[in-house]
């Protein structure tokens, strides 16, 4: 889930262009704001989707790779960025354009089919 924020704060979209060690110190915060206000809320709802795409981690590496090299030895969110480099490194890099544009991996990399 981390990593979908990577490609997502990157560019000037939704009003968003942070850099990866700022989207890593926030995620703390993102984490409190779910606990309080989205999964209490669980219980009322008719149905809940899990969105995990099998092909999701090797198109995110893509995004995330560069993004989170950003993140220099030294700094807080480093520790952080370094393990999930490690996560997404086994996996084999998927280039978006192999992406339907109806995938709801669409509503992170951009590049939509729908209208909204």
């Amino acid at each position: 889930r981390d990593l979908r924020r990577a490609p997502e704060d990157r560019p000037r979209r939704h009003g968003r262009a942070t850099t990866a060690a700022d989207s890593i110190a926030r995620w703390p915060s993102v984490r409190r704001g779910e606990r309080k206000h989205i999964y209490p809320t669980y219980g009322n709802a008719d149905a809940v989707f899990d969105t995990a795409l099998a092909y999701e981690i090797g198109v995110l590496k893509v995004y995330a790779e560069r993004y989170l090299l950003e993140v220099r030895e030294g700094h807080p969110s480093f520790p952080v960025a370094y393990r999930l480099r490690q996560l997404i490194d086994p996996f084999v890099a998927i280039y978006p354009d192999h992406v339907p544009p109806t995938s709801i991996l669409r509503e992170f990399v951009g590049g939509s089919g729908f209208e909204y």
